[in-house]
């Protein structure tokens, strides 16, 4: 099938209609999209929500690029980011959720974690990382740790990008020709190509203990990031009823005439100016 004709057949979600994704469209919808986010941002601040957004699945599946999408628009402040690295030998010897609770969100914020608790029933758990009792552990407490969170008013949305064999591939060949993406292809993502089924496993048994009533997982297909973003965006805004709060355009006021007189612009120092306008 031709590029652009299998790039039509793409869809979207778009108020329950089906949206063709055809040339420009993608473009038109992120920032329709992004503009909704801005919307949901201010009513989460009005209303002193908390609201957690967690983002799983394989690597190279999409997760950072659906975050950064999310993010581009609104204000760090308020919208924050969280990817934590591997844990510090201190951090080995807490109590497994202990160093997520300090980034749970406090009164009018929005937390988006790219990867999670879920570390324990993914990584950790096919590449030997933690003890089978550990894995037990962890697979018993985290429903009820996130039903502890939902009663304690945190609205928590679970994505899965789900990815295929092949697409994986192709974004890893992606990543090693790109100079600017070659730092996301790691040791561990390497490893986790050859343990495919083994990742399968754990994602499937980690469902059927995780995937709560209170919690549900949310699966996004993601073989196609651009449709992958805006349906992920699509529900999350969905999940979260908000009312238009934009503040109305304001008026800049003139500026206050003064005779102050500033140093002479030669005793500052200038950046080189490498690239100036024709």
């Amino acid at each position: 099938m031709p590029k652009n004709e299998k790039k039509h057949k793409e869809e979207s979600r778009h108020d329950g209609k089906a949206v063709l994704l055809k040339d420009g469209v993608y473009e038109k919808e992120l920032r329709r999209l992004q503009i909704e986010l801005v919307k949901l941002e201010e009513w989460v601040r009005h209303k002193s929500l908390k609201v957690v957004a967690i983002f799983e699945g394989r690597d190279a599946a999409g997760k950072g690029g659906v975050i950064k999408r999310i993010t581009e628009c609104l204000n760090p402040r308020i919208c924050k980011v969280v990817a934590l690295g591997t844990p510090t030998e201190r951090e080995k010897t807490q109590w497994y959720f202990q160093r997520y609770v300090p980034h749970l969100p406090a009164a009018g914020e929005m937390v988006l974690f790219d990867r999670s608790w879920y570390n324990r029933a993914g990584v950790e758990r096919v590449m030997g990382f933690c003890t089978e009792n550990e894995y037990m552990e962890f697979m018993h407490s985290c429903p009820e740790f996130e039903r502890m969170l939902v009663r304690s008013d945190i609205i928590l949305l679970k994505y899965w990008f789900s990815v295929s064999d092949e697409e994986q591939e192709k974004r890893f060949q992606d990543r090693i020709k790109d100079p600017t993406k070659r730092w996301k292809l790691s040791p561990m993502d390497l490893e986790s190509r050859k343990r495919w089924v083994d990742y399968s496993r754990a994602k499937d048994e980690m469902f059927s203990y995780t995937d709560i009533k209170q919690a549900p997982w949310y699966v996004v297909n993601a073989d196609n990031k651009e449709c992958a973003r805006l349906n992920c965006i699509h529900h999350l805004l969905s999940m979260i009823p908000y009312k238009d709060l934009t503040p109305a355009p304001v008026k800049l006021p003139e500026r206050e005439k003064s005779s102050y007189v500033r140093p002479p612009i030669s005793d500052q120092t200038f950046v080189p100016r490498v690239y100036k306008p024709e």
